[in-house]
């Protein structure tokens, strides 16, 4: 907000300086300003954009055709919908973000801008960590770094560059491809026959993928939204997704259930749960004992520490008490939190929604995010865990640079 600028955000931080930010997409006036400039000053840069385009979209297309032929396993159907979406993440947008953030460092205004690379996630979630196509993608996102270090070369004033990701992700077969329904179908065969269930098992808001069609979008959106809105209110129960991570809410009530008004109300849901092979644990709260980690055979008390039985937070990483504990003190916490199971040998997890590699939960790679930040920085050498402190480091170092 302080002149600054974002570029394929999800947020614009306050800045009116927008280029393709999620929150501000349907303020056309925002759609342009003098970085475009970088974008059409060369008369083939745009041509050149719609061939890397087009060349996306023939690598999508051989990618699906091959993975089909060889029986690659995990994998998803991508469909048709999903090829120009890969290359306008992958390639469009990318390109974009290098162009007129290349255009904001040669006029010099600009003090800090934020931009958002989302080709990779969007691969990786539907090829998987593992697969050629993800690796592609981040050498070419390496590539567009090059260019923005070059670039500083010849910019009026010198900018520092810091490369942070908010997450990694994990690969494995869904949820589904493993039990053989989907994870709202099995929640459902818990609870009583004349329950309502709302189910929504993706997450493709946050990665753009389902909704990111701004000129299409007023009145589809709405439509969309009021059918949502009218399924919510005539609900029981939500069960809602993001990668291997799951939400049940009883909206019978209007506070967090209990763990023992839960076993009282519907006896068969959380021995259900945890008795499947494919949840690692669940997270509720006791009236009597506090927050309760518990999986098929053990329950760790994370208000005491105590475990009973195996701890089912093993090998879920060294902050996932400190993690759960702080997802449990939230307003909307749902009445239960399930997580799938992590096999640390395979290095997988099962999604709920239909994504090869993903995140939102707790198991393995998708916990390992990194900040790559100048020498010069004040950084200390304690472990950076959470949003807040990568927050808190970078507005730090932001004021020792203003002053």
């Amino acid at each position: 907000m302080d002149n600054g600028a974002s570029r394929s955000n999800l947020f614009s931080g306050d800045t009116d300086n927008v280029i393709f930010t999620f929150s501000k997409i349907m303020d056309f006036k925002k759609l342009y300003n003098k970085a475009w400039y970088s974008v059409f000053s060369n008369p083939s840069n745009f041509a050149r954009i719609i061939a890397l385009f087009l060349a996306d979209m023939a690598r999508e297309i051989y990618s699906q055709i091959t993975h089909s032929l060889r029986d690659v396993k995990p994998r998803i159907n991508r469909g048709i919908v999903y090829i120009p979406t890969r290359a306008a993440t992958n390639v469009f947008m990318r390109e974009i973000n290098t162009s007129t953030l290349i255009g904001d460092m040669m006029i010099g205004d600009v003090d800090v801008a934020y931009s958002t690379y989302l080709g990779y996630d969007e691969i990786a979630h539907h090829s998987g960590v593992r697969d050629s196509d993800a690796w592609i993608a981040l050498r070419q996102m390496d590539r567009q770094i090059k260019h923005l270090i070059d670039a500083n070369n010849y910019s009026p004033r010198d900018y520092q560059f810091v490369i942070q990701s908010d997450h990694g992700q994990t690969n494995g077969a869904t949820f589904t491809q493993r039990y053989g329904e989907t994870f709202e179908d099995f929640v459902k065969s818990l609870l009583l026959e004349d329950m309502t269930v709302f189910a929504k098992m993706d997450s493709n808001d946050d990665h753009f993928v389902a909704d990111y069609t701004p000129f299409a979008r007023k009145e589809r959106k709405i439509k969309k939204e009021e059918k949502e809105a009218q399924e919510l209110s005539d609900s029981d129960v939500i069960v809602l997704a993001s990668g291997n991570l799951a939400m049940i809410y009883l909206t019978q009530w209007s506070q967090r259930l209990t763990y023992e008004e839960l076993n009282s109300y519907f006896p068969e849901l959380i021995p259900g749960i945890i008795n499947n092979e494919y949840v690692g644990f669940i997270l509720v709260n006791s009236a009597e004992h506090g927050d309760l980690a518990i999986g098929r055979n053990g329950t760790y008390y994370l208000d005491s520490g105590r475990i009973d039985g195996e701890n089912p937070l093993l090998g879920f990483g060294d902050n996932i008490v400190r993690h759960l504990k702080r997802t449990s003190s939230f307003e909307h916490t749902p009445d239960i939190l399930v997580n799938s199971f992590y096999d640390e040998n395979a290095d997988e997890v099962c999604a709920f929604e239909e994504l090869v590699g993903s995140h939102g939960g707790a198991g393995g790679d998708q916990s390992k995010p990194f900040i790559l930040y100048p020498s010069s920085w004040n950084v200390s050498d304690d472990d950076i865990i959470g949003a807040e402190s990568i927050y808190k480091l970078l507005k730090e170092n932001l004021e020792e640079l203003k002053s």
